[in-house]
């Protein structure tokens, strides 16, 4: 059974994946009563199945001239066209919108992005959200294993920092082996190795949010968003369930499995013998959450009438989760985070929340963003650059590999950083063409770029609604949030002139 699985396509076990995860939401709408949710997720896992079974049989002695476009077109095709799969009973279950919203709230959630239509989540019930949940868990299962078992062979995804090999070369040796493991053999062998430590985290946050008094289909949601860094809730955010200061701080540690893959995924592409303080990653992160908390909390305390220690020190919290949660690019806030712009009377800056998001995440995690790995190369590159001004005659230090990030890794960071500049402009040009102005144009961008869909609600001087803009706007959004899961590295290197000889 085992091989015959391994023998489909990369996209056909997406595919099963999917069509078997519909059960779940079936289930539980079976279990609290609602039948016709519980039907409709049924059958849509029944005709996934029979889809699933027809392109299996018709494709299972596929073999691809080309390995790793066949790795990346199968990614492409997973984030664009899964998402109207799981549509068809999210669509169906609603009942009130049109296939297209169904659609992007889908690439929403399997990009884990969050972005969604629904401002008054008591439009959906308990299953329907679990479902947008689940989706998203699984769109950061994905993200895990694609980027240990495609994007790293193919210095891809930020690895192309610190590898020697340049940016999508990999995949030219890679190519030349005369016997390699097609997508769907490394795939699931990875996929083993990395879903019991993604479904046991997400297990354990489930505990922890429950014993500090969540619900526990609430929990379980939060739980998965907060793994998969989607920020979706079924509540409206986490600051308004029921888990309090102690479930935040629970959360809080969870953040830092989208700070470094370190921390999950050790010895998986050579990084055994680093420790984890000692990761660029963590570092640079650590230094925005102090620098930024710092910042702000002290920018409330200044315009507070009323200063006092518990408010402060309240304060400071909310910020750095805040902070922490947008470096992620997961987008929940802290219920501590509104309490410090009413007490200070302050607006709360949503300019450094869209520069976090911007920055995002670790490498090979399933945070979005820019990644850490290239500010930290950027970082190191500037810092030698005065050193050179001052000490023309110095020579730099640390060692082959701080040098390769200096130098080549801090170019290809900036021709990223080049790339991802020139994205936000053309999708703020084609937004900007359906009717939105510049402000929603420009956050509207970053939170699908970034895939930090709560963004939205925070950004912008008045909260934006994806509900209010137009059907031609969703579009060009979920294609920026594919584009932004993705990344425009991995885009162009479909280009790559060796990917499509024969």
């Amino acid at each position: 059974m085992l091989r015959f699985l391994t023998s489909l396509p990369f996209f056909v076990l997406m595919m099963g994946i999917g069509a078997a995860a519909m059960m779940v939401p079936s289930v539980h709408a079976l279990v609290r009563g609602d039948h016709f949710t519980a039907e409709t997720f049924l059958f849509g896992a029944i005709l996934g199945a029979a889809l699933t079974l027809l392109i299996g049989l018709s494709t299972r002695s596929y073999s691809p001239r080309s390995v790793p476009r066949s790795q990346l077109m199968a990614l492409l095709a997973a984030f664009a066209l899964l998402p109207a799969l799981f549509a068809v009973p999210f669509h169906h279950a609603v009942g009130t919108i049109s296939f297209v919203d169904a659609w992007f709230e889908m690439v929403s959630s399997f990009t884990t992005t969050g972005a969604t239509l629904f401002d008054n989540p008591e439009r959906l019930s308990p299953s329907v959200h679990l479902w947008r949940a689940l989706v998203g868990w699984m769109g950061g299962l994905l993200v895990w294993v694609m980027a240990v078992s495609i994007l790293a062979p193919m210095n891809l995804g930020g690895f192309e920092v610190t590898s020697p090999v340049a940016a999508g070369g990999g995949a030219v040796s890679f190519s030349q082996v005369s016997r390699i493991a097609d997508p769907s053999e490394r795939l699931a062998r990875y996929g083993f190795r990395l879903a019991p430590i993604y479904a046991g985290l997400t297990g354990l946050l489930w505990i922890g949010l429950m014993l500090s008094g969540e619900v526990p289909w609430i929990a379980l949601c939060h739980a998965m968003s907060v793994l998969s860094t989607s920020g979706i809730s079924p509540v409206g955010g986490l600051h308004e369930g029921s888990a309090g200061l102690v479930g935040e701080i629970i959360v809080f540690c969870f953040f830092f499995l989208a700070v470094s893959r370190l921390t999950f995924s050790r010895g998986m592409v050579g990084d055994e013998q680093r420790r984890l303080w000692q990761d660029p990653e963590v570092q640079m992160a650590l230094a925005l959450l102090a620098i930024v908390s710092v910042t702000l909390t002290l920018r409330h305390v200044l315009g507070a009438h009323d200063r006092n220690l518990a408010e402060t020190i309240a304060a400071f919290w909310g910020v750095a989760f805040t902070t922490l949660s947008f470096i992620t690019t997961t987008g929940f806030e802290s219920r501590d985070w509104s309490g410090a712009t009413d007490w200070s009377g302050l607006n709360a800056p949503g300019l450094v929340l869209v520069g976090l998001a911007l920055i995002g995440g670790g490498v090979a995690t399933t945070a979005g963003g820019v990644k850490l790995m290239r500010v930290y190369a950027l970082y190191k590159h500037g810092v030698r650059e005065l050193e050179r001004l001052v000490h023309p005659d110095s020579v730099g230090g640390a060692g082959q590999q701080a040098r390769r990030i200096r130098r080549q890794g801090a170019y290809i960071a900036w021709i990223f950083f080049m790339l991802f500049a020139l994205s936000i402009m053309v999708v703020m040009l084609f937004l900007s063409l359906t009717g939105l102005q510049f402000e929603t144009a420009m956050v509207l961008t970053v939170a699908a770029l970034s895939t930090t869909g709560p963004l939205a609600q925070v950004a912008a001087e008045y909260p934006i609604s994806y509900e209010g803009i137009p059907d031609s706007a969703h579009v060009i959004l979920a294609a920026t949030m594919i584009l932004g899961r993705l990344e425009t590295l991995a885009l162009i290197a479909l280009f790559n002139p060796a990917f499509w000889r024969s």
